[in-house]
């Protein structure tokens, strides 16, 4: 009887130590699996908040409690003749208030230099005598042959609501909008942002639905337009923490706060490069425009296949954000 109990208690701690030894192998293998993650993390320099885009958002969101100021300068350079370099600002202030809503406010500036830049035979001496016209050009000067200025514009509050995550989801979903108030107009922006990523994150593509209520008030008279767009990208993490892509913009105006009469369609494309340190990140971006078409009542801003009076012949922009 004694030689049954001792070996009864001999199978039971050997269970036992059978069972310690398998959670100790489980505990063992979650410690190394985290550290590959954390180092893969760390080797391929993923920070949060970042905008590895020029123009298209995606879902890098500031986490709960964290700070984020950025820096944009955009420039808009060229149109069918003359001169024309439309310089626009943002600073913004990021804020997460949860894990996947972040809160933010934009301070926007202008500064504009045309000359001779607008040709359309319907309001210029085609070739000959050209005026100056686009994006926060009154008409009242067009036939001066020249025009300058700089300012404040306004300002801009954003939110952005992630409803899923791309670094957990197969496709991460975002919601977002932007009111703002300015001299040269005030706008309603939305747009439905979406994302995947690929290849432990190195892979990013990105696309925005945009769809935009805007009055332009530089002229005499408002301009009441609806802007629907979509904007895409890739980007690919080449080396630690230096990013390249491609950027594309499909553009189309209306005019009023409809979809029945559109004026404008436009393409763009180009390159973008970012790069990240701990402290800060910088993205730059280009795209020029490839093809545009008008029609009534917008004909008169279109001329050589491309679109001039919002836009030019080539785009550039500069983004500085450091977290805190």
């Amino acid at each position: 009887m004694r030689m049954i109990i001792i070996c009864f208690r001999s199978i039971v701690f050997v269970r036992k130590e059978v069972r310690v030894f398998n959670q100790t192998r489980k505990i063992t293998s979650c410690i190394r699996k985290g550290i590959l993650v954390g180092a893969s993390a760390l080797s391929f320099g993923s920070y949060a908040g970042e905008g590895y885009f020029g123009w298209v958002y995606g879902l890098d969101l500031q986490p709960q409690g964290k700070w984020e100021f950025e820096q944009r300068l955009q420039l808009t350079r060229g149109q069918a003749a003359g001169t024309y370099d439309l310089w626009q600002g943002r600073t913004e202030m990021e804020y997460g208030l949860t894990n996947n809503l972040q809160l933010a406010g934009y301070l926007n500036s202008y500064s504009i230099q045309a000359g001779k830049n607008y040709t359309n035979s319907e309001y210029c001496d085609q070739g000959v005598n050209p005026c100056t016209g686009g994006y926060g050009v009154p008409s009242t000067v067009s036939q001066s042959g020249a025009y300058s200025r700089t300012g404040i514009d306004g300002i801009s509050v954003e939110g952005i609501w992630r409803i899923s995550n791309p670094v957990t989801s197969p496709i991460g979903v975002g919601l977002y909008v932007e009111p703002t108030i300015g001299h040269l107009k005030n706008a309603l922006e939305t747009r439905l942002i979406l994302q995947s990523n690929f290849l432990d994150d190195r892979l990013q593509i990105a696309g925005n639905i945009v769809y935009e209520l805007e009055k332009l008030q530089f002229d005499q008279e408002p301009i009441e337009e609806t802007v629907l767009d979509f904007v895409g990208g890739i980007t690919y993490r080449v080396i630690p923490n230096l990013n390249v892509g491609i950027e594309y913009r499909f553009h189309n105006d209306f005019d009023g706060y409809s979809f029945s009469n559109q004026t404008q369609r436009a393409h763009f494309w180009g390159p973008n490069i970012h790069y990240a340190s701990k402290d800060w990140w910088v993205t730059a971006a280009m795209r020029t425009q490839i093809g545009g078409q008008c029609w009534d009542p917008g004909t008169a801003e279109c001329s050589d296949g491309k679109v001039w009076d919002s836009h030019g012949r080539n785009e550039y922009i500069v983004k500085f954000g450091m977290p805190f």
